[in-house]
């Protein structure tokens, strides 16, 4: 019974109260920051123009994920990116960016996700001295730009096909008128039917020779 109070409940207590006491102070390291929040935001203004190079800098230098994370903290994110969390805000301190040590210093101690209010201040300025992108072009304004060269593509093929319908009937022609007889012949008149002799009529017989019928014999 022992063994199992030792090594199953008394670590659960240990996690619970743990947690508890490390809630409480990310908390009051919050509320810390909160306090200071007006002055840092100050400094940030009056720095602004010698700080953004550095920022963008560091920020082009940062890993896609913490790239989104700068423009867009969620507090699982920051607890996903842990460690490139605390690296990005080491980098800031780096350069005295206003009040990056204390929220690195909670982000090390008590983890990201416990300070993210803090964090998400800190990077929403960083955002602010970031360049504008622009936003990808509409596919609409593309096709709009092909259209001529579609339109010119198919007046082009139209225009060859009118050219092959051209050739094509020049060659049935060609075909179908006879060729021109060679130089020098004399082209044959059209032949008459030969005139016919007109039917020749039978001489009629003659009274010569025309026989009596004969006599009757006497008795």
């Amino acid at each position: 019974m022992g063994s199992i109070w030792k090594s199953k409940v008394l670590p659960r207590f240990a996690n619970v109260f743990g947690n508890s006491k490390k809630k409480t102070a990310a908390a009051e390291a919050v509320k810390s920051f909160d306090d200071s929040k007006e002055e840092f935001a100050k400094e940030f203004e009056e720095k602004k123009t010698e700080l953004q190079p550095k920022v963008i800098e560091i920020y082009e230098a940062s890993p896609p994920p913490i790239k989104a994370l700068v423009k867009k903290p969620t507090e699982s994110d920051l607890k996903k990116n842990s460690s490139g969390v605390k690296k990005f805000l080491d980098e800031l301190v780096k350069i005295e960016f206003p009040g990056s040590k204390p929220v690195s210093e909670a982000a090390v101690k008590f983890g990201p996700s416990y300070v993210a209010g803090p964090i998400t201040f800190i990077f929403q300025e960083v955002s602010s001295l970031l360049p504008v992108e622009e936003p990808p072009a509409a596919p609409a304004e593309a096709t709009d730009a092909s259209a001529p060269a579609e339109e010119s593509a198919s007046r082009e093929v139209t225009a060859e096909a009118i050219e092959e319908i051209k050739k094509e009937e020049e060659v049935v022609k060609a075909e179908e008128t006879p060729p021109p007889p060679p130089a020098g012949t004399e082209t044959p008149a059209p032949t008459e039917p030969a005139a016919t002799d007109p039917p020749v009529p039978e001489p009629e017989p003659t009274k010569a020779e025309e026989v009596p019928p004969p006599e009757p014999a006497k008795a």
